[in-house]
């Protein structure tokens, strides 16, 4: 046997198992339960902030929905402590945002 025979031998797929199990469609990890968001305007170091508090539940559905305004809304930010931070005055944009998805928010 040469080289490339032992090669190939090295790299055959092997046979893949059957599945029983049905693939389930992944489910989103932001609660289907509406919330009640007060949305704040804040100075961080001089610069502006809006600071998103009110939230219930665990802190991976937390950065979940911090992760889906981010990039809907196209800026930075942070969640922590039951807190989503977004870089910038952007009050007007996540309360439209969060309105359409549902939720009931006050403040601004």
């Amino acid at each position: 046997m040469d080289w490339k025979d032992a090669l190939g031998a090295m790299y055959q797929a092997a046979p893949q198992e059957e599945k029983n199990e049905v693939e389930q469609a992944p489910q989103p990890l932001v609660q289907a339960k509406k919330q009640h968001f007060c949305l704040q305007f804040q100075r961080r170091n001089g610069k502006p902030a809006t600071l998103i508090t009110g939230f219930e539940g665990t802190d991976e559905e937390l950065k979940e929905l911090a992760k889906q305004l981010k990039v809907k809304l196209g800026v930075g930010g942070s969640a922590r402590g039951g807190e989503i931070l977004m870089q910038g005055d952007v009050r007007d944009k996540v309360r439209a945002w969060l309105r359409e998805q549902g939720h009931q928010v006050k403040g601004g």
